[in-house]
């Protein structure tokens, strides 16, 4: 018996080279059945799903998901049944300085799987919005790459990466130091950087 049979839709998934219009089943939220071995007879619920994509989980790769955390954050759970979208990679919402409420209270909580990248910056992205914008990365007293290295090595299976932002807004007169440090955490680690740069003549930051 299948729980639920999303009828006539095209069935994409490039990982496995699969591009054709079926049905597809689904039982205890696996995948039990495709195209011919799909029998209807005895199934909880059948949809129709004519014009639209079937595909795997997506993964969205640049998210700020810290929501009630950064002005910007967004609520995962929201999008995600929107979206399709089943992985979220935070893209620095959250410095060493608040990492763990950021931990405890979204990541831990979200049914949709949350990744992140840890801001070089302690405290994180914590000034942006249309009225407000401090850049984190502004002050350098804000920036230790070591207290960095020491919450990636607390939280090896959520954190995947270094954040920074360079830019005449989030860096000011910083330049490439905070880059710089970025990069050398990561490297000790052996994880990527994240880094955003918007020059002086790019769209004011209210339209990203």
């Amino acid at each position: 018996m299948h729980d639920l049979i999303l009828r006539g839709g095209r069935i994409f998934d490039p990982a496995r080279g699969i591009d054709i219009r079926a049905d597809l089943a689904f039982s205890s939220s696996r995948v039990s059945g495709i195209g011919g071995a799909v029998d209807s007879a005895e199934t909880a619920e059948v949809r129709r799903v004519d014009g639209c994509l079937v595909v795997p989980g997506l993964i969205d790769l640049h998210t700020h998901v810290y929501w009630g955390g950064t002005s910007l954050g967004v609520d995962a759970l929201t999008v995600a049944r929107a979206s399709g979208t089943t992985t979220f990679i935070d893209a620095g919402s959250a410095g060493a300085g608040n990492y763990a409420g950021f931990l405890r209270h979204i990541i831990e909580q979200s049914r949709p799987r949350v990744l992140a990248f840890l801001n070089i910056s302690f405290a994180g992205i914590f000034g942006f919005s249309r009225s407000v914008m401090v850049g984190e990365c502004t002050d350098m007293r804000l920036l230790d790459g070591s207290e960095a290295v020491r919450v990636v090595r607390e939280h090896p299976s959520t954190i995947v990466g270094i954040k920074v932002r360079v830019d005449r807004i989030a860096g000011g007169a910083s330049g490439i130091a905070p880059l710089n440090q970025a990069i050398e955490a990561a490297e000790g680690l052996g994880l990527p950087v994240n880094d955003s740069y918007r020059s002086a003549a790019a769209e004011p930051p209210g339209n990203l």
